[in-house]
């Protein structure tokens, strides 16, 4: 960005008030707080609705860049629709319940409530100096027993539907957070909180079951393609992960027991040589007792207790224990040894797997290591034929059925449905669709969270708390240390209670909510938060959902957003929604680094939010932000110019108030300049492009200054200029609107420009961007486009940014409107 253009005379700036954001922010905060400005219109509002969403922020501190960048990103939107003409809820709360907090305020000797509540007010502070149009009215923390009660009833609504249950299972259990943890939860065998090394501990939990919905949430996906980006779509189709197949009945032959397996490919049937059993398959240590294995079996189930689930489907090791017994191949009668591998999960298909090992590269090796036969059934069409013996891998692919029975010669994919087809015919399997999803682990033994209202009867088991005994509160003196159980186990008089159903002596369940279950349905509470009756309003979910944009960080694509989904689904089932989607469209921000890694203390690379705010401005920092990259690119704070960027707001600053003093008709070039400048913005904000957006109005910047340096008016263009500001630096364009423009109404209730198409149609150029003298994009731009704005541009440029990563800029050769070139080392 460039400096001030040596055309602004010394006296013009002498006179001028300068730029100044500590005199200007404060002043319109506490006006837009007395005007009640960005409250969300009511029933009898005409205007079309618009549910502008960010994902909500966890009060762990103070906010920090990430939370400037996507904050400013959802900020932007709002503000644009609300210029659009639409009635535009944008509503605003914490995420307070948790391990952080209630972590932190253990290191801190203090309560986890007063810790949340004080970074929730610290938060709250910041962001009304960020600018930001939140309907603060409809304000919520998920830790208030008003917002908890409704959490818990809708923990009882999937109770009621047969959608939460209890069972005993193992789990991944972190020893330093003393609680267990999802599938998702647990980052390369690591707990996501703490970085402690996970364990496998069998608990009795609660789980939601939305593996009853797993058809339903990838096919309801089809709506979202194109509205949602695609990577998050593929990675929750990839964790719900269908599997069409057959489900095949092997026998063992000492005991005749049935043992059920699911497979991709049955044409593959012939090629069994060996049969596993995962270690917590119910008949395990029974098997292994006909087999006299049980010591060799026992030390592999003690060892796996240290070992999480999660690393368990990538081990490397191939052990295994013979059981002993035989399993018989329903297919040709065979007999195969049995045998207990870690590498085999209870959690995935039926926790027996029957081994092929010449096509499949686990069973492959397996078998190599145990010194089991390899069998080829599937040969490559035209060849002549794999040796056993040399294969070095599994043949996994497709081909020619061999040494297969009635089914030699057969070609697969045909082979598959055809070997299905006769497995049903002849009563051996049948078809079958299995998931990777598993049932939702919502059980914490955490002391922070909605307690799960359950009672647990001697005589009627697991009975619902009544609705009209919720909220069941958290008591407030508790020892709430981890302890390997949950801390509400310790208070006697939180434990004690009576049956809802008989009135005899009960326990109250001690365990806490998953705060993903809190997170899976605040968006519906946000249109209602202060009815004290339901959870929700109907005819305000109607008028408001589904939300019309979701903006928020892609580490929520599978955690959050499923389980929302799955919420929606089984609300929309109980007959409380019409919809089985709550996010129409969803945009995720990268996140923001320093010096190419995450920010952290003890990198010693962090930036506080609060200091750069400080030093710069909120409307500096929102821009510098905005204008670093697509908002789904990371941003690296630093290599972006916040000095920049201010320098670039106090041009706009001077270009305005000195064209506030013009009037006339602006010059023909001027006139459609602007126009084109309109157009191309509105584009770039329809599509999330605002840092293209602000190299256009850079341009619209130098393009007024050179119209006033010539001596002509230029009002009209900078009235433009500071409406499509508005959405991105909402404190400076409201000062300048009101006061160097000398409106009085806000710029924030104003129309969005529309742009003439004749006008805005003049002809454009290319101009050829390179990295190193190869082209990397090709912009359209005004012929007459000025050296710095062509640069600005050619920076924003997002496949030029990929291109730039992590190279130092040493020259940018700059031939407007023809090419900039930038060279790098």
């Amino acid at each position: 960005m460039d400096a001030s253009p040596a055309s602004e005379s010394r006296s013009e700036m002498e006179r001028m008030v300068p730029y100044d954001p500590d005199q200007i922010e404060p002043k319109w905060q506490e006006r837009w707080e007395a005007e009640g400005r960005y409250r969300a219109g009511g029933p009898e509002d005409p205007r079309p609705k618009f549910y502008a969403l960010d994902m909500f922020s966890y009060p762990s501190g103070d906010l920090h860049m990430g939370h400037a960048e996507a904050f400013a990103i959802g900020d932007v939107l709002a503000r644009y629709r609300w210029m659009q003409g639409y009635n535009v809820l944008h509503p605003i709360g914490w995420d307070s319940f948790g391990l952080p907090a209630e972590n932190a305020a253990i290191k801190r000797g203090i309560h986890p409530r007063e810790w949340t509540y004080a970074n929730i007010e610290q938060q709250a502070a910041s962001f009304r100096q960020y600018g930001m149009s939140f309907d603060w009215t409809r304000r919520l923390h998920t830790s208030d027993p008003e917002y908890y009660r409704w959490t818990q009833w809708l923990f009882l609504k999937l109770f009621e539907m047969g959608l939460a249950y209890r069972k005993n299972a193992p789990t991944n259990w972190c020893p330093t957070d003393a609680t267990v943890l999802a599938n998702e939860q647990v980052i390369n065998g690591l707990c996501e909180r703490c970085d402690t090394p996970v364990v496998r501990k069998d608990l009795t939990q609660w789980f939601f079951k939305i593996t009853d919905y797993a058809e339903r949430l990838l096919d309801d996906m089809a709506p979202l393609e194109g509205a949602w980006p695609e990577r998050v779509l593929t990675m929750q189709r990839n964790w719900i992960g269908r599997s069409e197949g057959s489900e095949v009945t092997f026998e063992i032959a000492e005991t005749g027991e049935a043992m059920t397996v699911f497979t991709t490919r049955p044409d593959t049937l012939w090629g069994v040589t060996f049969f596993v059993l995962a270690p917590e398959h119910p008949q395990v240590l029974a098997l292994a007792s006909i087999g006299g294995v049980q010591d060799e079996v026992q030390t592999i189930l003690d060892r796996l207790q240290a070992t999480p689930l999660t690393n368990r489907e990538q081990a490397e090791s191939r052990e295994g224990v013979r059981l002993g017994v035989h399993a018989v191949n329903p297919v040709n009668g065979e007999k195969v040894p049995v045998f207990v591998a870690p590498y085999v999960l209870m959690e995935y298909g039926t926790g027996a797997v029957m081994g092929v090992p010449g096509h499949d590269q686990r069973d492959f090796e397996f078998a190599r290591a145990q010194g089991l036969e390899v069998r080829v059934v599937i040969e490559p069409e035209g060849s002549e034929g794999v040796d056993p013996a040399t294969m070095t891998e599994a043949f996994p692919h497709q081909g020619v059925m061999v040494r297969s029975g009635p089914f030699d010669g057969v070609e697969s994919p045909a082979s598959i449905q055809a070997v299905i087809e006769w497995l049903e015919a002849e009563g051996k399997g049948r078809r079958a669709i299995s998931y990777r999803l598993r049932d939702w682990l919502i059980s914490r033994q955490r002391y922070w969270g909605a307690p799960i209202p359950i009672i647990h009867c001697p005589e009627h088991g697991e009975v619902a708390v009544p609705e009209e005994d919720l909220p069941v509160k958290l008591p407030h003196n508790v020892d709430f240390s981890p302890q390997g159980a949950s801390p509400l186990a310790t208070v006697e008089e939180f434990v004690q209670a009576s049956c809802p159903m008989c009135g005899a002596d009960a326990r109250r369940e001690t365990d806490t909510m998953d705060t993903f279950v809190d997170s899976s349905w605040y968006f519906l509470r946000y249109l209602s938060p202060d009815d004290g009756t339901r959870a929700f309003d109907p005819v305000e979910v109607e008028r408001w959902m589904p939300v019309d944009q979701y903006t928020g960080g892609v580490e929520h694509a599978i955690l959050h957003l499923l389980y929302s989904r799955f919420v929606t689904k089984a609300l929309y089932d109980a007959g409380m929604l019409s919809f089985t989607e709550p996010f129409l469209r969803l945009q995720n921000q990268g996140q923001v680094i320093m010096q190419g890694a995450a920010m952290s203390k003890s990198r010693g690379n962090l930036v506080e939010f609060a200091e750069e705010r400080a030093k710069y401005g909120a409307d500096v920092v929102r821009v510098t932000m905005l204008f670093a990259s697509p908002p789904e690119d990371d941003v690296d704070w630093a290599t972006v110019s916040a000095e920049g960027t201010r320098s670039w707001l106090g041009r706009v600053w001077r270009a305005v108030h000195q064209a506030a003093e013009t009037s006339g008709e602006l010059s023909e070039d001027l006139r459609r300049f602007t126009h084109r400048t309109i157009s191309r913005v509105t584009e770039d904000f329809d599509r999330f492009k605002y840092n293209t957006a602000i190299a256009r109005l850079m341009e619209l910047t130098t393009e007024i200054r050179h119209a006033l340096d010539a001596g002509g008016p230029a009002r009209e263009a900078a009235e433009k200029l500071v409406l499509m500001l508005a959405p991105l630096a909402p404190f400076l364009a409201e000062e300048l609107w009101r006061e160097a423009l000398g409106n009085e109404e806000s710029v924030h209730v104003q129309s969005w420009p529309e742009f003439d198409e004749g006008l805005a149609a003049q002809q454009r150029v290319n101009l050829i961007v390179q990295v190193d003298g190869k082209v990397r994009d090709r912009i359209e731009v005004s012929p007459d486009i000025a050296e710095d704005d062509a640069v600005a541009l050619a920076t924003a440029s997002e496949n030029v940014q990929r291109h730039l990563e992590g190279r130092e800029i040493v020259r940018v050769i700059a031939r407007p409107p023809k090419l900039v070139n930038f060279v790098t080392r």
